[in-house]
């Protein structure tokens, strides 16, 4: 508990988890307010007959969509545009230079993107009324008086939802543990725990579904899941670096020797984040045709466990990892800077080899993380489509709780190490930490 006792003496760390947690606690609020103009029972009946793919969008808002609540959009617009400004930043070249204008470029490219989320919120929300309406043909009075004046009143209150849910990550991200974007999907899917236990329970003891080895079988497949996470979050590839003799004065620097720690999973969760934003463009679209061919065909074809989903999913991941690792760790710049300092990894040149070398390990390492991330994602969609349960909290939810919680912890630690306090875990220690 002495790492919890060192949180609560720092005053400012103590306000920025009070203030994050407070952020936290007003956006799950804001997921049970309901849109006007929308019978909440008939809602819950439709969506409970069988929601498609809807179901993955729902977890990751945590239950908003299926209270039809004024932040059913949740944070993926936000997480859509940034994709695209980011994509866009390495082919065009205004947003190449914008990348390079320092702090200046950066405000304008987060400007951009804002103004990319309030367009995709218009589109989804759009897409979100027209599929409510057509619920009215499985459940009449879902929508009491469908029409333009819901539409246009439901598409104004989800966007504002969704800006409101961009500037509280934002504010977390500023003022708080930091993360912003992160906590409030964490905050969304463990907001849904309760509910999916309370749902595996009643399937396999009440309904009996599936016989109760298998449900056990699952549990211990998640906590499995958690535990392997946690070791591949954290391993490493270490390169040997070692810094020249340098006499200034009457003072010597270097001579010691140090190692790059290239992690094996660089991009943490934000891939598998990332391709699941990119698998709800199917289901957006699916929303503008409800009780068509276009929405069985994606509730067919583009449903987690499908062959096509996994496929286009595992992919997506693979390449988001390597894109996201490329756009946070430039091996030339690294390379710069140690050859400014005096290091140099032994048996290779400082400059340009070194840089080449870096690269070349990291391309290597990334490989195996992307891997394991996709493999982590996907499994679980295969034994829930094999069993037969209606469990939602999977592999995806679980990279997403783990790593979250893991990132979490090493900024509040790196808080605690500042003013000389113990680790936030005093004796099992983060071990990329050591």
């Amino acid at each position: 508990m002495r790492g919890f006792d060192s949180v609560m003496k720092i005053p400012e760390l103590r306000k920025k988890i009070f203030y994050t947690f407070g952020l936290l606690a007003i956006y799950r609020l804001g997921g049970f307010i309901p849109v006007p103009g929308i019978n909440s029972h008939a809602l819950q009946e439709a969506f409970s007959s069988g929601s498609g793919v809807m179901g993955m969008f729902d977890l990751f808002v945590g239950g908003a969509l299926r209270r039809a609540s004024i932040f059913a959009l949740g944070i993926m617009p936000y997480i859509s545009a940034s994709i695209i400004v980011q994509l866009l930043g390495s082919v065009l070249p205004y947003f190449e230079k914008l990348k390079k204008e320092g702090e200046a470029g950066r405000q304008k490219m987060t400007e951009i993107t804002r103004y990319g989320t309030v367009l995709l919120a218009t589109i989804q929300g759009l897409g979100i009324s027209q599929y409510i309406i057509g619920m009215n043909a499985q459940v009449p009075g879902v929508v009491p008086n469908p029409g333009i004046a819901f539409t246009i009143q439901t598409v104004i209150t989800l966007v504002t939802g969704t800006i409101f849910v961009m500037w509280l990550g934002e504010r977390i991200g500023e003022r708080g543990i930091g993360n912003g974007i992160s906590l409030i999907i964490f905050a969304g899917i463990v907001g849904r725990i309760p509910s999916d236990i309370s749902t595996l329970y009643r399937d396999i003891f009440v309904l009996q579904q599936t016989s109760f080895i298998t449900g056990l079988f699952l549990i211990a497949f998640m906590f499995a899941v958690v535990a392997f996470v946690v070791i591949m979050t954290e391993a490493q590839r270490r390169i040997p670096v070692s810094y020249a003799k340098q006499v200034r004065g009457r003072k010597v620097y270097g001579g010691q020797s140090t190692h790059i720690p290239l992690r094996l999973n660089t991009a943490g969760v934000i891939p598998v984040i990332f391709a699941q934003s990119f698998m709800m463009f199917p289901s957006t679209l699916a929303m503008f045709f409800p009780n068509s061919d276009i929405s069985g065909w994606v509730n067919t074809w583009m449903a987690p466990g499908s062959a096509v989903y996994i496929t286009i999913y595992t992919t997506l991941i693979i390449l988001f990892a390597y894109v996201y690792t490329a756009m946070v760790f430039n091996p030339q710049d690294l390379a710069d800077n140690m050859k400014k300092q005096g290091g140099f990894i032994p048996g290779r040149k400082p400059g340009k080899s070194t840089a080449k070398y870096i690269e070349k390990v990291l391309v290597r390492v990334t490989l195996p993380g992307a891997l394991f991330l996709a493999a982590i994602a996907v499994l679980p969609m295969l034994m829930m489509r094999h069993v037969g349960l209606n469990f939602m909290f999977g592999g995806t939810s679980l990279l997403i709780v783990v790593g979250v919680a893991l990132e979490t912890l090493r900024q509040i630690e790196t808080h605690l190490l500042m003013r000389h306090y113990d680790g936030f875990l005093a004796k099992g220690r983060i071990r990329g930490r050591r």
